[in-house]
């Protein structure tokens, strides 16, 4: 039965993570692009700028920066790791010129949905600013259209609960610990109706729900006050990492350009013809670059609607330099590290062991070193991102119930719970499930996104025409 039930469900994540997800998620990036005269081209400067800068008037419950960080903490995680590894391994070098490519146009997309989340936000009754896909769409395509934006709420507290939120990031946290320190198994336990696991897996497990635990209880400020603390400093390990490997091969980055470019539109040529075609190379770096930066999943306009701010623009503008903070930077640096040495043509290897071999062996360092540094950023990467879709998922459950608070908190202590048992949880069909959940989220909120577009225009133009951003 398992497994039939396996197979719907791969067939359904297949059919959802294909063509049409990708075509609507891009389209709509470039008809926004082309609408807004390639405005995340011409206004990256100020967007960098207020980026750093926050905004002192306005409703709201952190800075911009704050809000900026809380939807990274969500974005940057074991995506920007393991899924551009993944990507490079199956669709050749040339993935990630298309992962860039969906990037730029994401960019467009994201301005657009932290536009609109604070333009449609609400303040309640506690004084909370709440916001997301689910209000933009029941405020400004009218309410008539509220089924869809509990559609939209349900799929994110499922994603939250079950996925990207949870299990996936666990997972991720335990496995890196335990491939560092007992990765030949030499102390287990055997669990009672679980199974036999690493004292390292258990270890992780009780650590990391305590700290998510502590955090989580107090809410988004205590959130967003943890990112803006956890997500520049991770960043900023990482990007140093990746620029030292890149800098201590700068002579092969011109040969490795080539091959990038050449491999997105003749990867049979790069590849000897052992990885895929042109489609296969466009289809893993547009899927892996949306998972990653998650630009048209609407997940990012909930924490934008949080920001200090009476300009909607300037709140968009903020939002947009998350997808080039997560793809066109981090992306790009892990890619070009696994190019630069080789490591996605090493037979064998596969996910996180690729950066791990790039790292080890692009990197002036022993490679014990190395792989407990790379182990350090995965473990901070996948624990921002529980953070970040804990609020979004209580958000979406906000809404959908709403707005009965002892209902959050009841799912704050199921959500901590998930984070518990998430080492254990192997069972292929939750984590295919999960996927399938996290690609639903994108049709509400690309629907919304298409039907507001012109609101979004003419917000533009009358900030720019007003002189606002001067």
């Amino acid at each position: 039965m398992w497994n039939t039930i396996n197979k719907i469900l791969e067939n359904v994540d297949n059919l959802v993570w294909n063509v049409p997800l990708m075509v609507l998620i891009l389209v709509g990036g470039i008809m926004l692009t082309l609408r807004l005269g390639g405005l995340q081209l011409r206004r990256l400067p100020l967007a960098l700028k207020w980026m750093v800068k926050n905004e002192e008037e306005g409703d709201g419950e952190v800075t911009s920066f704050g809000a900026l960080c809380t939807a990274l903490s969500a974005t940057i995680g074991t995506g920007n790791i393991v899924g551009v590894a993944t990507a490079i391994a199956a669709g050749g070098p040339g993935a990630l010129f298309w992962m860039e490519v969906a990037a730029l146009f994401g960019m467009a997309t994201k301005y657009a949905e932290g536009l609109l989340a604070v333009k449609y936000r609400v303040v309640d009754e506690d004084n909370h600013a709440l916001g997301g896909p689910f209000y933009y769409i029941e405020r400004g395509m009218g309410t008539k259209w509220k089924w869809l934006a509990k559609l939209f709420a349900f799929f994110g507290v499922c994603v939250g609960l079950m996925g990207i939120g949870t299990f996936s990031q666990v997972n991720g946290i335990s496995s890196a610990v335990n491939n560092f320190f007992d990765p030949n198994q030499n102390w287990t336990v055997s669990i009672p109706g679980v199974g036999t696991y690493s004292w390292t897996v258990v270890i992780a497990s009780l650590v990391l729900s305590v700290c998510v635990a502590l955090i989580l209880i107090g809410g988004i400020k205590r959130i967003a006050n943890v990112s803006q603390v956890v997500v520049p400093f991770m960043a900023v390990i990482y990007v140093v990492l990746c620029v030292t490997l890149i800098l201590c091969n700068i002579k092969e980055i011109p040969q490795a350009v080539v091959t990038i470019v050449k491999g997105a539109f003749n990867p049979s040529a790069v590849t000897g013809g052992v990885v895929g075609t042109l489609f296969i190379a466009m289809q893993k770096g547009v899927a892996r670059g949306i998972f990653s930066n998650e630009a048209g999943l609407g997940s990012a306009p909930i924490a934008a609607a949080a920001a200090q701010t009476k300009e909607p623009v300037r709140q968009g503008l903020v939002s947009m330099t998350g997808t080039f903070i997560d793809t066109i930077v981090i992306c790009t640096m892990t890619g070009l590290a696994i190019v630069l040495t080789g490591a996605w043509q090493v037979d064998g290897i596969e996910g996180v062991e690729v950066t791990t071999y790039a790292f080890s062996r692009g990197l002036p360092i022993p490679e014990d070193v190395s792989a407990f540094l790379l182990m350090l950023c995965l473990i901070f990467f996948a624990f921002t991102t529980i953070l970040g879709w804990d609020y979004y998922s209580e958000r979406c459950l906000e809404y959908l119930s709403g707005g009965k608070k002892k209902l959050v908190k009841a799912y704050r202590w199921l959500y901590i719970l998930a984070v518990f048992v998430g080492p254990y949880m192997t069972i292929k069909a939750v984590w295919t499930l999960a996927d399938i959940f996290n690609g639903m989220m994108a049709f509400p909120n690309m629907i919304a996104i298409f039907a507001l577009s012109g609101v979004v225009v003419k917000e533009t133009k009358d900030f720019f025409q007003k002189g606002k951003h001067l």
